[in-house]
């Protein structure tokens, strides 16, 4: 019989490309500001509490659905834990407990790491303003969940009625396909009342001081657009691309003549395949000229 050539020590793993984004991110040394920033109080046995951190990140890396896939998909894949680091995989049911022991101030910790590893490594933050805007979607995702979980209420979920469930802010920016930021709401909150606090936590982020602003256009669909009234969104953002009812477009043109004293920018609505530009001019000290002009489709 023929013997194998294969060196004793080598592994294997079916998620390759995984692999080698694991060894890249070693490299790079990209998760230490949560290392430094994230302290979770936890008595330590085998495996510390950011051990068990990262055996959650690789675990949803290799397309877990819940953190018990960490067993199958982690912790029997000896080149996968190698190439993260790990020389071993905590079991499921302790790096559930960890995530379990983590507390209020742990979140903000990590929102923290994130928004630092955000600015150092996304291409969104390092944006040329001056060379084109930037373009920020705003957005609900339905989270379908059970009614023990955190925030979980009855809501609207797409072709499932009467779930329990949460729904998941995210402000994305659109022209480099990067998350800024999420956060999580109860399952009866609509983009109306989830705008604000997103695209507070956008600016953060972002840091978008005036001259920024001025060069970022908010895009969001109608569930948002009773939000635009106020006076948070328009000294966040330049400009506004949404489809707006007659009533609604009619408070923002009211609230926006009280605002522009503060700045002046872009007001941009959507109509069918057209952007119409409102560009907006002072004249004088309390007077104001709004004029409308079609562009090219984008």
């Amino acid at each position: 019989m023929a013997q194998s050539t294969t060196a004793p020590t080598t592994t294997f793993t079916p998620v390759a490309s995984l692999a080698a984004l694991g060894l890249y991110l070693r490299q790079i040394d990209f998760l230490v500001p949560v290392r430094e920033q994230v302290k979770i109080v936890q008595k330590t046995v085998i495996h510390t509490p950011m051990d068990k951190l990262t055996d959650a990140l690789v675990t949803i890396l290799a397309g877990a659905h819940g953190i018990v896939e960490a067993n199958t998909l982690l912790r029997s894949d000896r080149a996968l834990q190698e190439a993260f680091g790990r020389e071993a995989c905590a079991e499921q049911s302790s790096i559930q407990a960890t995530l379990n022991a983590c507390t209020a101030t742990n979140v903000q910790q990590l929102t923290a790491a994130l928004t630092i590893i955000y600015r150092q490594h996304s291409r969104g933050y390092r944006h040329a303003y001056a060379r084109q805007y930037q373009l920020l979607d705003v957005d609900l995702s339905g989270m379908p969940c059970g009614s023990k979980a955190a925030l979980a209420t009855k809501g609207y979920f797409a072709n499932q009625r009467n779930r329990r469930g949460r729904q998941l802010g995210r402000v994305l920016a659109s022209r480099y396909g990067e998350i800024v930021t999420d956060q999580l709401f109860a399952g009866t909150v609509g983009l109306t009342k989830a705008l604000i606090p997103l695209v507070n936590a956008a600016e953060q982020v972002l840091e978008l001081d005036e001259a920024k602003r001025q060069r970022t256009i908010l895009r969001i669909d109608s569930g948002g657009g009773s939000a635009l009234a106020s006076e948070l969104i328009w000294h966040a953002v330049a400009g506004v691309d949404a489809d707006l009812s007659g009533d609604l477009e009619a408070a923002l043109w009211h609230t926006v003549r009280k605002l522009l004293g503060r700045w002046c920018g872009v007001l941009l609505r959507k109509v069918n395949f057209f952007h119409i530009w409102y560009p907006l001019s002072v004249c004088g000290s309390t007077m104001y000229r709004f004029s409308r002009a079609l562009v090219a489709p984008t």
